[in-house]
């Protein structure tokens, strides 16, 4: 089987993977409703928590980070005695992504991304994450704003890799992703541009 070939059973492989929606999954298993149909019906730890559930938004939060880190690494680990490269890696990188935002198991109405891209980027090189992810503790602190936390961590994650390593196919698959999360809260932006988006642990008015 050629290279080509087996770096697209890769991505196919990360795509399923991403398309397990844990905020659907978890709530199930402790009979929440699903998370499509409150709140802002995104399927995410954020959402989740709306439910009245901390352990729920927690155990979704760790699910997707998990299958973003878990997807990129079985290419990392597995995909060289198979003749696969940096591309193939680039690949399940930008399809567990693509997966987690429009999944086959869940009629391709997926969540926004934060918590998968996380684990991507921690499983392309640890440093990578950490840096992206005290990015968002820095501006979360400061403005205490979710979703702007996540689109500055999402602007500043390519320029970190490629601080760290140039421009490569995978700079090309983090902006890819970071585009992609930021069309994703492209409500979150009106609500911040207009004085609408609730502030970490605020509680929604009545």
């Amino acid at each position: 089987m050629s290279p080509t070939m087996v770096n697209l059973l890769f991505a196919v492989l990360a795509y399923l993977i991403g398309s397990v929606s844990f905020a659907v999954v978890v709530s199930k298993a402790m009979g929440l409703p699903d998370p499509h149909t409150y709140g802002s019906g995104n399927p995410g730890a954020t959402n989740v928590l709306r439910s009245g559930s901390k352990k729920a938004a927690i155990l979704t939060l760790l699910g997707d980070a998990l299958k973003g880190f878990v997807a990129v690494m079985l290419v990392k680990l597995l995909g060289p005695g198979y003749g696969v490269d940096d591309s193939g890696v680039a690949m399940a990188a930008l399809a567990v992504f693509l997966g987690h935002l429009f999944p086959v198991f869940h009629r391709f109405a997926g969540g926004k991304g934060v918590a998968t891209a996380a684990g991507i980027l921690f499983a392309i090189h640890p440093l990578l994450g950490a840096g992206t992810l005290a990015t968002w503790l820095i501006i979360a602190v400061f403005f205490r704003y979710s979703s702007l936390s996540a689109l500055a961590a999402a602007i500043f994650a390519p320029f970190f890799y490629v601080l760290m390593f140039g421009v490569n196919l995978m700079a090309g698959a983090i902006l890819l992703i970071s585009v992609l999360l930021i069309v994703r809260h492209r409500s979150n932006i009106a609500n911040l541009l207009a004085g609408k988006e609730r502030r970490i642990g605020e509680k929604k008015k009545v």
